[in-house]
């Protein structure tokens, strides 16, 4: 699917919790979001393709079980959110480049942009892209989903996730913005915007 900017993206549902990952393409370049699982699935999407990037949105071991496998067969950089980079390693013997709130990873000469959602870990991100002349998108990993944000295990991290989610994500990007969560379907924030107070009211 062609998503702007010379960019395509391809989705894939991979291991026992169907976990979304995510092919961005620039001609012969890859950017992979979350080696979640099953990495021969993956490795075989990349065939002909060079890797410049695997983005790891956040420490969970569902989302990173095909690292080692992808960065060992490709070579390529693994990236992760600052405060979960540590973390990431330690699980998966893979070094990761810290990123953070205003960093940009490219594919193909198109910055893809990072946004730091804290809440669901402390180190969760979202990557985003912003194409001329089409909808922004979001792949925000376990943070925001069709019908609310991410599972946190305390009220002082929804509070901070829900903040985040609504002042770098909301309030930053359009109705169209099209969501790419973790997990399940797409959304739009159009779709779900109208939902915030109801998700502060609930707690979840």
């Amino acid at each position: 699917m062609l998503i702007g900017n010379g960019l395509r993206l391809a989705k894939t549902s991979v291991g026992q919790m169907d976990n979304n990952a995510y092919l961005l393409t620039h001609g012969d370049d890859a950017l992979l979001i979350d080696a979640a699982a099953e990495a021969d699935v993956l490795l075989r999407q990349l065939e002909r393709l060079r890797l410049v990037a695997v983005v790891t949105t956040h420490l969970h071991h569902d989302h990173i079980d095909a690292l080692a496998a992808v960065v060992e067969a490709t070579g390529a950089p693994a990236y992760a959110g600052r405060p979960d980079a540590a973390s990431i390693t330690e699980a998966t013997g893979v070094t990761c480049r810290e990123v953070w709130d205003g960093d940009v990873i490219e594919l193909g000469g198109v910055g893809l942009g990072v946004i730091g959602l804290v809440g669901h870990t402390p180190g969760s991100i979202t990557l985003a892209h912003t194409p001329e002349g089409g909808p922004a998108r979001l792949f925000t990993g376990d943070s925001l989903f069709p019908g609310g944000v991410g599972r946190t295990w305390n009220a002082g991290d929804f509070d901070t996730l829900l903040h985040d989610v609504t002042t770098k994500l909301f309030e930053v990007y359009p109705d169209d913005t099209v969501v790419h969560p973790g997990h399940g379907a797409d959304t739009t924030l159009g779709a779900e915007r109208p939902h915030l107070a109801e998700w502060r009211e609930r707690g979840w």
